[in-house]
């Protein structure tokens, strides 16, 4: 079996380190100025990149902007300016974007760049030339939108099945790829982990679309109907259909067939070769980040391109093949897929420029697991920054290092042993080494996607599971807050000193640790934490950071706090919308009119029952380690709760109206542990979580008012 990481053969050594990491982004369309979704995926690349590095691994992060095709043409054609025109401006706004939200790629590339399209038209050349793509007189049903055509059997109620819009009836001469030969060879190339797709349920997506006949791919459109694109080598009618084009450009960018350097003074990749070498060098560990709507396009077309071009260049079919997918959700609004149409399309920028870029990081790790939907909304925002960041961690660091400076002289205290010596200590240590040590044979074993336990950060980081990075180093403050809240160092320092820097010097360490987990998504704050706690601002890379580095006597340092909290009131005005186009019906001027009366529903009192009849029930407190919606139902959640068991209680919970999946793991929760087991849509529950409703009839989780220990009972 092939290493899970680098392709090289070494069995089952699957987190072999270091190495070198290339992340792509899909490169973006000009139709329209960037939203959150881009956001989403372009912070959770940089994330990726910024982790991979604290492993020790070279990296290379290639974002971009898509800039032919009919929708362009069209997007132009209606501002009444030159297509160009039209790419430069979008094409700033998306550059621009990226400082802003703390995002750094290496390149940034565009698809109308002169190097850009000789690598298309080098690659069609030799296509045309082996006989790999041919003229068809062709007929089908065509989806403007998504430039795509579609054959009466694939089409859903006689409209798009991708985007739903209405189809067009095309019959025109075309070229095409002769995609169908590679069918079999892709199929087996993700049986066999060649090309690896994440999460496991989407390779299970691509491989039911490849149950079916795989068709020949039309590359071209005439000129007559779109003239904005690149120039068929061989054919000057006609131009290249855009994703035959816009894919190139993930090859492009690390020297494909000799493409040339950038020339925007973005950084051109180690080591610094032209053409085959460079790409040699990079391509083996490539990794696209994507959204899930388009993964098999690049999942079915891309792999047999470069099939079809190793081919044409001589080489096994199977030598350019891109490694890794990593497929990303949705953020809904209200459940709803943003929409210009709708109104709800959410700007990233207006949460960055009020809350700061770190709370929009910090929010969508925290409330979309990878390759699941997550709802978007600002209440979700405010209590992400102002119970994670701001109380979690920010108090956290705030009263830890004014204790030092109180009682310690502002000098990091020394350890009375090398041993925790109370339960909480130990708690501390224990999180913070598992998170630190080599990934074993058992962690290679473990279904990574699925498994929800605490894992080694190299495992987390190398499976992209990049919400449990903040999950996990999220569980290690927590222990610390406990820490705190048990040892009570400002109660024992006036009796014994000596304990106190103890548990000082734990939490310290404890947070030094946690604060280089957590760099990769607060790349500015990290720093800072570990400036004020006296570790300095330099990272040291997961395979040297060790419990007990902290040198005692450093100084540490106060300052204000470093996460602001927001209140409720300012919720509105966080997210700036696209708004509808001008010819939508205007909303009614709702705001002048007096609110509507709340009215809040009152239970019955219930009978009596005696002491014994409560004892009976087993509630207990447990943290949700898993939240994913349930196939065929709008209520349900599926839950994995630790209660402090050997495993994880699954539990269907009717919450999905009021909650989206990814806001809930990380959270505490009641836990009715010993009701009788129920089967749900096909799913066993063993357990209830307890809620109530507000005002509005949405569901509220009943939790401990300070984290406590999984499985702790109520009485």
């Amino acid at each position: 079996m092939p290493c899970y990481a680098c392709r090289s053969p070494r069995g089952r050594r699957v987190f072999c380190m270091p190495q070198r990491f290339y992340v792509t982004t899909p490169i973006y369309y000009v139709n329209d100025k960037p939203h959150i979704g881009h956001a989403y995926c372009t912070i959770l690349a940089d994330v990726a990149v910024r982790a991979h590095r604290l492993l020790g691994d070279e990296t290379y992060f290639l974002t971009g902007t898509d800039e032919h095709g009919q929708k362009v043409q069209e997007a132009a054609a209606k501002r009444g300016i030159d297509p160009q025109a039209h790419c430069d401006e979008l094409h700033a706004a998306f550059k621009s974007l990226w400082p802003q939200l703390l995002c750094a790629p290496d390149q940034f590339i565009r698809t109308t760049e002169p190097r850009h399209k000789a690598v298309v038209q080098r690659a069609l050349a030799r296509l045309y030339e082996r006989g790999l793509v041919v003229p068809r007189e062709f007929e089908g049903w065509y989806c403007v939108p998504d430039e795509r055509f579609w054959t009466e059997k694939e089409l859903a109620g006689g409209n798009c099945p991708t985007c739903g819009r209405q189809v067009v009836r095309l019959k025109e001469k075309n070229w095409f790829f002769l995609m169908g030969q590679f069918q079999q060879p892709l199929r087996e190339a993700i049986q066999s982990g060649a090309i690896a797709i994440h999460p496991a349920s989407r390779a299970n997506e691509v491989l039911g679309f490849l149950d079916k006949p795989l068709q020949d791919l039309c590359i071209s459109r005439p000129k007559s109907r779109l003239s904005w694109g690149i120039e068929l080598p061989f054919d000057p009618d006609y131009v290249t259909y855009v994703w035959f084009d816009a894919l190139l450009n993930y090859a492009t960018a690390v020297g494909f067939l000799d493409a040339d350097p950038p020339t925007d003074g973005a950084q051109w990749p180690e080591p610094r070769l032209a053409g085959d070498g460079n790409f040699d060098g990079w391509w083996p560990h490539v990794a696209h980040f994507l959204g899930k709507d388009i993964l098999t396009t690049h999942a079915v077309y891309w792999p047999t391109m470069l099939m079809g071009l190793a081919q044409a260049f001589d080489r096994p079919i199977d030598a350019w093949l891109p490694r890794r997918f990593v497929a990303t959700g949705w953020f809904l609004v209200d459940n709803t897929k943003m929409s210009k149409s709708l109104g709800n399309v959410v700007s990233p920028l207006g949460l960055a420029e009020r809350m700061g870029p770190e709370v929009l990081r910090w929010f969508v790790l925290r409330e979309m697991v990878v390759g699941l939907d997550a709802n978007f909304s600002e209440e979700a925002v405010l209590r992400r920054n102002n119970v994670e960041l701001a109380n979690d961690l920010g108090n956290l660091v705030q009263r830890t290092v004014a204790l030092v400076e109180k009682w310690f002289g502002g000098r990091v205290p020394p350890p009375s042993g090398s041993e925790p010596t109370t339960p909480a200590q130990k708690a501390v240590r224990e999180v913070a080494e598992l998170l630190l040590r080599p990934a074993t044979a058992a962690d290679v074993a473990d279904p990574v996607w699925t498994g929800d336990r605490l894992a080694p950060a190299t495992v987390t980081i190398r499976s992209f599971r990049l919400h449990r990075l903040a999950a996990d180093g999220l569980a290690l403050v927590g222990r610390l807050n406990e820490l705190i809240q048990h040892d009570a160092p400002f109660r024992t320092v006036r009796d014994n000193p000596a304990a106190a820097a103890q548990t000082l010097y734990c939490a310290l360490e404890g947070l030094r640790i946690a604060a280089t987990l957590l760099q990769p998504i607060l790349p500015a704050s990290a720093p800072e934490i570990l400036r004020r706690i006296g570790a300095g601002e330099t990272l040291i890379a997961l395979p040297d950071l060790r419990w007990g580095q902290l040198a005692p006597d450093s100084p540490v340092a106060g300052g204000a706090p470093l996460f602001a909290k927001y209140e409720p009131a300012v919720a509105p005005a966080l997210a700036t919308q696209v708004q509808p186009p001008a010819s939508a019906t205007p909303p009614v001027a709702e705001s002048l009119a007096p609110p509507p009366e709340v009215l809040v529903k009152v239970e019955a009192v219930r009978p009596d029952v005696s002491i014994d009849q409560f004892g009976a029930l087993d509630v207990r407190v447990g943290t949700v380690t898993l939240a994913e919606p349930v196939p065929k139902s709008s209520k349900l959640l599926r839950l994995l709760v630790d209660l402090g068991e050997a495993a994880p209680r699954q539990i269907l919970s009717g919450i999905a109206e009021s909650f989206g999946a990814g806001e809930l793991v990380g959270q505490q929760v009641l836990v009715l542990a010993n009701l009788a087991p129920r089967k749900m849509m096909g799913l066993q529950s063993h357990g209830m979580v307890l809620v109530s409703e507000d005002a509005l009839g949405r569901r509220v989780l009943v939790q401990p008012a300070r984290p406590v220990n999984p499985g702790a009972g109520v009485r």
